[in-house]
């Protein structure tokens, strides 16, 4: 009983910690600058959405946020697409050729970001595709690839070969069996993925920063350094923009949690 109790505790010790900042960017959003620093954790004199209107008609936000939307959208959707098709392969193939084709996508991971910006900046600028989302979209898709096969075939490896055996029985060719059977049943490990993805790409500011310099191009990280200056920075505004870029993982998340908690535990447990 005592250690139930001690655990609640923790546990909403550990919420509120979370939720204090959370409250406390949210109230300042309501706030002017003069305000917010006369005082920094006190209510807003008024809830006033000024900042959210301002930071759409005034600062260009509903361009960014469009921006985010197709760059992360696309990006998922291409990355899921040939992650899951290099996974079946490596699935299928097995053995020492298998266990190679993995290895090289695994090798993909351990190589940082930081260390490929060179060449692949000199790379992008050569095909003339710096300040461009399709540019940005391939470079997230090629650099992103290694994560979701290492996730997808750790899941696909986990169904049983009778499966694949018996739809070969049957007389399906391997797009048959991919579309039909392992996409269906690899839904959870897919959709886990997904949301992994869409906050890996929702939230990049490296690549775009590297890539993109004209406002039209630009995505929520990147627009909201603008609201950083040298002297002074227009708190109220950077943080009502700061709740405007993270409310769709919030909102996916809250809709996606149980495919979010099915992926984290497939293939955990054979049967």
């Amino acid at each position: 009983m005592g250690s139930k109790i001690t655990k609640k505790g923790l546990l909403i010790l550990y919420a509120l910690i979370v939720l204090i900042p959370v409250i406390a960017i949210f109230l300042t959003t309501f706030k002017t600058t003069a305000e917010m620093y006369e005082n920094v954790l006190g209510l807003p004199s008024s809830f006033d959405f000024g900042n959210y209107v301002s930071i759409f008609k005034d600062q260009g936000m509903g361009v960014y946020f469009k921006n985010s939307i197709i760059v992360t959208l696309v990006s998922v959707v291409f990355t899921i697409f040939f992650a899951s098709l290099i996974a079946y392969a490596i699935t299928r193939m097995g053995g020492w050729l298998g266990n190679i084709l993995f290895g090289f996508f695994a090798l993909g991971m351990m190589v940082p970001a930081q260390v490929n910006m060179i060449p692949l900046y000199q790379l992008v600028l050569d095909l003339g595709l710096t300040n461009s989302l399709i540019g940005l979209m391939i470079v997230n898709i090629s650099v992103t690839i290694p994560v979701a096969v290492f996730i997808l075939t750790g899941f696909m490896k986990s169904l049983p070969k009778s499966l694949f055996e018996a739809s070969t029985i049957d007389g399906a060719n391997n797009w048959q069996m991919y579309s039909r059977i392992v996409l269906p049943l690899s839904l959870p490990s897919l959709s886990a993925t997904s949301i992994f993805l869409f906050v890996m790409h929702w939230n990049d500011l490296l690549y775009p920063l590297l890539f993109i310099t004209k406002n039209e191009y630009k995505t929520l990280p990147l627009a909201l350094l603008e609201f950083q200056g040298e002297y002074l920075t227009n708190y109220p505004m950077l943080f009502a923009g700061v709740m405007i870029a993270s409310a769709p993982m919030v909102i996916a998340y809250i809709f996606l949690q149980r495919y979010f908690i099915a992926g984290m535990t497939a293939g955990s447990v054979k049967g």
